[in-house]
């Protein structure tokens, strides 16, 4: 195998995610997120385990996004402990601690790339 076959696959691999996280990825899903991509930062990052990247068409969509995210969590009993980003709704931060929510507006992602940025965390296929 090639080395960037490898690397390739050690990108997509699959793997049980959190609960949560699952909950996470079905509210965003609800709302038509586009181009929803988990990274574990398990290997990578003292702050957070996982991060949940999703995509908006617009601000009303981020914000809509979000809002199904959180109110998916809470039914739950989770709450995000801080949020960032929802006046503007140009990429909303959710913190749960284990967890990072980002909603993106289509240009706020490509400017931040978030998965070139965190390029040494595997990359989780969602089902």
């Amino acid at each position: 195998m090639a080395k960037t076959e490898a690397k390739t696959a050690k990108k997509k691999k699959s793997a049980k995610l959190p609960a949560q996280i699952d909950l996470a990825i079905a509210a965003a899903e609800d709302k038509q997120a586009h181009k929803l991509v988990v990274l574990d930062l398990r290997k990578t990052a003292g702050f957070t385990d996982f991060f949940l990247i999703a995509s908006g068409t617009n601000t009303r969509q981020v914000r809509a996004i979000a809002d199904a995210v959180i109110d998916s969590l809470a039914a739950k009993g989770a709450k995000p402990a801080y949020v960032e980003g929802y006046d503007r709704s140009e990429w909303i931060l959710l913190d749960y601690f284990d967890f990072i929510v980002h909603v993106f507006g289509p240009e706020t992602r490509v400017f931040y790339d978030l998965e070139r940025l965190w390029g040494n965390a595997d990359r989780i296929e969602i089902p």
